[in-house]
C-alpha cells in the first residue's frame, strides 16, 4: 500500500508499463516519458485504436541503462534463470521445479537462436543449456555469451547425454561452469544450481 491509501502495483511483477509509471519509476515527468517514446528513445506500442502508449519491461530497463538510470526499482530481487533444451518434457520438468521456488524467475528457449534472442532480453544469472540443439552446439552458445562483456557474471551449467570427457573439457574451457550428464538427479542439479548462484 502507498502512503495515500492506495494500492501501489507490483513493478517487479509488471511487463507493460504506462507512461505514467515509467515517468514514476524513472524519476522523470510524464511529458518527458512521452516525448521520448514518441521521437523512438524509448521502444514501446501504442494501445489498438486509442492514443495510449505501453513499453515492455525489457524496453523500459534498456532505456534506463542507456541514460543511467537506476534499475533497482523494476529488476526484481528474484534469480534470473533461463532453461534452453529442445525436449518440451525437459523444459515442462525444469520450470515446474524452478517455478516452485519464489527466488527464481525462469524463462525457457528451444533453440540456440532464441537463447540467444532471450539472454539479450532477460539477462539471465543463470542459464541451464542444452549441449545438443537443432541449430547450435552449446559450446558456441557458451563462446557467444562469454564474448558479451554485459553477461560477463552469468553461470552456465550444461547437460547432455551424448558427451565425451573431451567434449567436457572443452565446454568448460568454452565458458561453462558446471557438466551435467542426462538422466540427472534432480536434487543433485538443485544444489548445483543454489551454489552457483550464491558463489
Amino acid at each position: 500500500m502507498s502512503s495515500n491509501g492506495q494500492q501501489t502495483p507490483d513493478l517487479h511483477a509488471k511487463q507493460v508499463f504506462t507512461t505514467g509509471e515509467a515517468a514514476e519509476i524513472c524519476k522523470v515527468s510524464q511529458q518527458t516519458i512521452i516525448r521520448c517514446f514518441d521521437s523512438g528513445r524509448l521502444n514501446g506500442f501504442r494501445v489498438p485504436g486509442s492514443r495510449f502508449r505501453r513499453i515492455p519491461r525489457e524496453e523500459l530497463i534498456q532505456f534506463m541503462r542507456d541514460n543511467g538510470i537506476p534499475i533497482e526499482q523494476i529488476t526484481s530481487s528474484k534469480k534470473r534463470i533461463l532453461v534452453v533444451d529442445d525436449d518440451p518434457q525437459i523444459v515442462e520438468l525444469m520450470v515446474d521445479l524452478l517455478s516452485r521456488d519464489d527466488r527464481y524467475e525462469v524463462k525457457t528457449a528451444m533453440t540456440g537462436y532464441d537463447a540467444g534472442m532471450m539472454t539479450e532480453q532477460f539477462k539471465p544469472d543463470l542459464i541451464i543449456l542444452d549441449y545438443m540443439l537443432p541449430d547450435i552446439n552449446g559450446n558456441i552458445v557458451c563462446q557467444t555469451i562469454r564474448a558479451n562483456g554485459e553477461l560477463s557474471e552469468t553461470r552456465i551449467i550444461i547437460v547432455s547425454g551424448v558427451v565425451n570427457q573431451d567434449e567436457i573439457h572443452d565446454l568448460l574451457k568454452a565458458g561453462a561452469d558446471e557438466f551435467v550428464k542426462k538422466p540427472f538427479n534432480i536434487e543433485q542439479l538443485q544444489s548445483r544450481i543454489t551454489s552457483l548462484l550464491e558463489a
